[in-house]
């Protein structure tokens, strides 16, 4: 193994490679099986420097370490896939989108400050994780607590380059003042459990709206752990942002692209796909839609969610039901969306009878659609739905699951449902559907209302 030992002073840095000031003159280049190691053990901290992931590269930050233990902030790019990614405080707090290039230098900085830790990268936050009394750990992580150590970086796999890195010991009183929130009562926490249980925790359907700001946004994702995927509509008919031709969506995208959230859009309405381009849509990791509005066998554009606008028309019940379905089918099959949100939702009415409704034969018309074109569906704790019927018989057929909330405004939970259905279905992370897997660029949209 290549060791290159860093030996540092209490207030700064010192190398044990030629450096001028406390300042290294050249890059360290991290290859597989490297390793750059403190000399010092540090408590409240904080590491300033610039790195660099190739493409397919690995490197892994210990720190409260002895070399194999500790606290992990992960260094890895790659395409959304489930996996960890660049910035994380792995197994505690995991990020599933690397916010900076696969290749681009960019700035980072961790700290400990107390109980709180944090890490930015470009100059964002992207964890800010205060650590409780009593933190809920696996065996596998029961190590991962504060107390004091040495601090490593350590190549796993490909080149990652860091350099201008520089470690200051902190005062014991600093405090992060960006830290303002209760710390999570892990011991009754769910999402720390399937964090450590390596399942990849996402909301993929957060909207901007009701209150909910970006900041607003960012800080609950990092006290809770949860990603959130931030969408806009992209339509008509919808309540929130909404974009209205291609130039707004690629104002969007420049406006969202460095924020740390994954970026989706949903489809609104159903003129949407004669009114976007493939090109536009495609600068966003996914693309959601649903079949909250529907156009009736009269040619009316129906939100089933508004009372007002469901018309029976002389139809019974059953009958709406197989027109609603026609409409899933024929949305699913024309419209390239990666996931099927809100799925299976009646209208207010009918919700009462909503097993009833949802005949086996009705299930399996929309799963087939799911399956032909690789569609995720979404599990959606706002409306609690789909049924664990309905899931258990999408995971047999191998369909992928997406969690998301479609909120309101900025109170809206945790992914209660999303977390008993994992539980009463047995879902696991390879059931997950993540952009890696959208084939939505092969599927061309149709105008099948002829609008």
């Amino acid at each position: 193994m290549n060791i290159r030992l860093f030996f540092l002073s209490f207030l700064g840095i010192a190398l044990a490679v030629a450096c001028t000031r406390g300042f290294p003159q050249e890059a360290v280049e991290l290859a597989a099986g490297d390793e750059v190691a403190t000399n010092g053990s540090f408590q409240n901290f904080m590491l300033t420097g610039r790195a660099r992931v190739d493409e397919g590269a690995t490197a892994r930050l210990f720190f409260h370490s002895d070399g194999l233990n500790g606290y992990e902030v992960l260094f890895r790019g790659g395409p959304i896939d489930g996996s960890p990614k660049t910035g994380s405080l792995t197994a505690v707090r995991n990020l599933y989108r690397s916010l900076p290039a696969d290749g681009e230098w960019f700035p980072f900085e961790i700290a400990v400050r107390g109980k709180n830790i944090s890490v930015k990268l470009n100059g964002t936050d992207v964890v800010c994780y205060t650590e409780p009394e009593e933190p809920f750990r696996t065996d596998e992580y029961a190590d991962r607590v504060l107390g004091e150590g040495r601090v490593f970086l350590k190549g796993v796999e490909g080149t990652v380059g860091f350099e201008q890195l520089r470690l200051k010991a902190l005062n014991m009183a600093e405090r992060n003042p960006a830290d303002t929130l209760p710390p999570m009562d892990e011991q009754t926490d769910s999402i720390i459990r399937l964090q450590q249980a390596g399942f990849p925790v996402i909301d993929w359907h957060v909207h901007l709206k009701g209150g909910l700001t970006k900041e607003m946004a960012q800080a609950m994702s990092m006290r809770y752990g949860i990603n959130y995927g931030v969408a806009p509509n992209a339509g008509e008919g919808g309540v929130g942002r909404m974009l209205a031709n291609d130039q707004e969506v690629y104002d969007y995208f420049e406006e969202v692209k460095d924020l740390p959230f994954l970026r989706g859009v949903q489809g609104e309405g159903r003129r949407w796909t004669v009114t976007f381009s493939q090109e536009a849509l495609s600068v966003f990791d996914y693309l959601f839609t649903d079949s909250m509005t529907i156009v009736d066998p009269k040619g009316r554009i129906s939100r089933v969610y508004h009372p007002e606008e469901v018309h029976m028309d002389g139809m019974t019940t059953e009958q709406w039901m197989d027109m609603l379905v026609d409409q899933i089918v024929l949305i699913l099959t024309h419209e390239p969306a990666d996931i099927y949100a809100n799925p299976t939702y009646l209208p207010e009415a009918l919700q009462p009878d909503y097993d009833i409704l949802w005949t086996p034969e009705r299930i399996d018309r929309v799963l087939d659609v799911l399956e032909e074109h690789s569609i995720a569906l979404e599990i959606n704790p706002r409306y609690r739905i789909p049924s664990a019927n309905i899931i258990r018989e999408a995971k047999a057929r191998g369909i992928k699951f997406t969690f998301g909330t479609n909120n309101v405004d900025a109170d809206f939970g945790r992914l209660e449902y999303c977390v008993e259905m994992i539980r009463a279905c047995g879902l696991e992370p390879s059931d997950l559907w993540f952009p890696s897997m959208s084939i939505r660029s092969s599927r061309k949209p149709l105008n099948y209302n002829n609008f």
